[in-house]
């Protein structure tokens, strides 16, 4: 008599799809959309707040993904969140082409909002510039 395979610490719980290295957004919105049974692209999109057409161009590749805003591919994680679906957003961002964002943290975020607003006009568009300049940055490397 053999005893059943014991897990390991990192072996994906039963029904759990591990992500795949190699797959794009569409390969993962499909096999996130057949982890969630009976939930269409249609209602992914609502859930959201993305256009079905989009939606539906990304899933069949007929639309690029490097210019998707972060903000839709994290309600897209949320969505599928909500569903019992496990996801997360390097996952999506890995799909997608784009650079992993690091974490956000209100506290972070409070405290350059802060800084932020003590510039003067001038100095706030400068730092805008600066940001964008950095973000383009990120997409290339």
């Amino acid at each position: 008599m053999t005893n059943p395979p014991q897990s390991r610490p990192g072996d994906p719980e039963p029904g759990h799809h591990p992500p795949r290295r190699d797959e794009d957004l569409a390969a993962l919105l499909t096999r996130l959309l057949a982890q969630a049974p009976g939930r269409t692209q249609k209602e992914l999109a609502v859930e959201a707040g993305i256009s079905y057409p989009t939606l539906n161009a990304w899933v069949n590749r007929t639309r690029g993904t490097s210019r998707i805003e972060p903000e839709k591919l994290r309600a897209m994680v949320a969505a599928f969140r909500r569903w019992g679906v496990r996801t997360t957003p390097k996952e999506f961002f890995e799909a997608a082409g784009r650079p992993v964002p690091g974490p956000s943290e209100d506290e972070r975020e409070a405290r350059l909002l802060k800084l932020y607003r003590q510039l003067p006009e001038a100095r706030q568009r400068a730092l805008l510039k600066d940001a964008e300049a950095m973000l383009q940055v990120s997409r290339i490397v």
